[in-house]
């Protein structure tokens, strides 16, 4: 990842709701899991752009408390796939000076 430098025009805070992951794998004859699966990586991503352009903030909305009632399995993948990316990233997150919030 580059050094973050403020980049002109850009935002300093950016929030983004992350919905529908598992109707886009639906759609594809996929399972629902596999959507969610493909919406981490693309919020790595995310998280990378922007701190490639300096934004300092970025709230990803995504988990609500109505996904509780989601199927047992569903929220387990879920859960595992926000716990796997904080232990892979974990040092990173901590070198670069970031801050998690649980809001």
């Amino acid at each position: 990842m580059q050094d973050n430098v403020a980049v002109a025009g850009c935002p300093r805070h950016i929030a983004i709701i992350m919905d529908g992951n598992g109707r886009w794998a639906q759609k594809r004859a996929m399972p629902r899991t596999m959507g969610h699966r493909a919406g981490g990586k693309v919020a790595r991503k995310i998280i990378e752009a922007c701190d490639a352009r300096g934004i300092e903030c970025l709230t990803l909305f995504a988990f609500s408390t109505e996904n509780w009632g989601r199927p047992k399995q569903e929220v387990g993948v879920l859960m595992d796939l926000f716990l796997s990316t904080l232990r892979e990233r974990m040092d990173e997150f901590h070198e670069r000076g970031a801050r998690l919030r649980f809001i």
